[in-house]
């Protein structure tokens, strides 16, 4: 039995086209595209040359062989990425040089397919790059046109806009300068009317002031003789309210003089009559006291039998303690009314009541007589209410009280805010 070594087929200047197409068919081998449509693929890259290897001369090597071993044919097919290995059918493992032969072999073959696909990673990468340079500067050539026509375009749109200001200019020139023809025409004619209108006016108002002179001089002249009239009066009304205010101060003078000497007189006569009346109730006492013992004691009460009694009809009066005291007892009724009171009598109609009171030495209160009456029974019964209510009063003071056993105070109520004594 002979073994033959097939030694794996060497590329060829045939096979170039076909591993090229292979390589072109590979899509990990295939260029990369352009981002954009309508940009031109880069030119192929042609792969390295394959160095082939020389054939070596084929040997056939005679060796015992084992009949039930059959020969391991190692291959590499044209074209592909590793060799295709053929498995023999086992065999006797004495056979030692075929062994080796059969590793060193394959070694080769794997040798040969890891060289096969660095160069064709080798291939990729560079068409990668380059595809990626020339993108690069298609995107920069188009930057850079796109720039221009940009910078072209602000500039035509800077120079229209350039010239339509131009125009804008020039046709607000002239038409500022039409305006202010027309302003100065229109200025001239108004400055024309007014000053017609400006003479007419002075003309008019010059009648006027000449007129309403005349009427104020007719007028001024009116007023003076009026006022010499007026004043001519007044002096006389004067001089006549003079006289008669002198007529009437020496009527009221005399008059004064005839009330004050009445008035005096008046007093004299009731400072005699009072003397008379002390003197006559000194005697009354005396005799009383004289015959207090042969009589029995009198059971009338005090303000019926004969005490001394002094009477206050007004507000003045010889004796200053009689007046004093009935003051200080007025007094103490003003003060010490209730609002309430006051206000309840103030609402009913009625007429200004007067009214006497009787009080005692001691304060108490011998009687209350209206000398006139209110003409409403509720006003008169408030005033006795008062009256009481204000109890005791005062007792009389020693000098008074040797004097005097009753005073009678009349006086005229008035009821308004408060109540008050005249």
């Amino acid at each position: 039995m002979a073994v033959a070594i097939v030694p794996a087929a060497q590329p060829t200047a045939q096979a170039e086209p076909r591993r090229n197409a292979a390589a072109g068919a590979d899509p990990a081998n295939a260029p990369l595209r352009a981002d954009k449509p309508g940009d031109a693929a880069p030119r192929p890259i042609p792969e390295p040359a394959v160095i082939a290897p020389e054939r070596p001369d084929e040997a056939t090597s005679v060796v015992p062989a084992a009949p039930s071993v059959p020969t391991p044919v190692i291959a590499a097919a044209p074209g592909a990425s590793s060799p295709e290995t053929v498995m023999p059918a086992p065999r006797d493992g004495g056979d030692a040089v075929q062994e080796r032969i059969d590793a060193e072999a394959r070694e080769r073959a794997v040798e040969l397919a890891k060289l096969e696909s660095a160069e064709r990673e080798a291939q990729r990468q560079a068409a990668r790059q380059e595809a990626a340079r020339v993108e690069a500067a298609r995107q920069e050539a188009e930057r850079v046109e796109n720039a221009r026509m940009e910078a072209e375009r602000q500039e035509a749109a800077r120079l229209a806009a350039a010239q339509l200001e131009a125009q804008r200019q020039e046709v607000a020139r002239r038409e500022a300068a039409r305006l202010e023809a027309e302003r100065q025409d229109a200025a001239r004619l108004a400055a024309a009317q007014l000053e017609a209108q400006r003479q007419e006016l002075a003309r008019q108002e010059g009648a006027r002031l000449e007129a309403q002179r005349q009427d104020a001089a007719r007028l001024a002249a009116a007023q003076l003789e009026a006022q010499r009239q007026e004043l001519a009066r007044r002096e006389a009304a004067r001089l006549e309210a003079e006289r008669q205010d002198a007529a009437r101060l020496e009527v009221a003078r005399k008059e004064a003089a005839r009330v004050q000497a009445e008035q005096e007189e008046q007093a004299r006569r009731e400072a005699r009559l009072r003397a008379i009346g002390r003197q006559l109730d000194e005697e009354a006492a005396r005799r009383e006291a004289a015959s207090t013992a042969a009589r029995s004691p009198s059971t009338l009460p005090l303000s019926l039998s004969t005490a001394r009694r002094a009477r206050l009809w007004g507000r003045t009066d010889a004796n200053v303690e009689l007046v004093q005291y009935a003051e200080a007892w007025a007094r103490k009724i003003q003060f010490n009314t209730s609002v309430d009171t006051v206000r309840d009598v103030a609402k009913r109609p009625h007429t200004n009541p007067m009214v006497t009171v009787a009080i005692r030495s001691d304060g108490s209160v011998e009687s209350v007589t209206f000398v006139l009456s209110s003409g409403v029974a509720e006003v008169d019964e408030a005033i006795r209410r008062i009256v009481e209510s204000q109890r005791p009063y005062p007792a009389f003071p020693p000098a008074l009280a040797s004097e005097f056993d009753v005073i009678e105070i009349r006086r005229t109520w008035y009821f308004d805010s408060a109540v008050r004594l005249y």
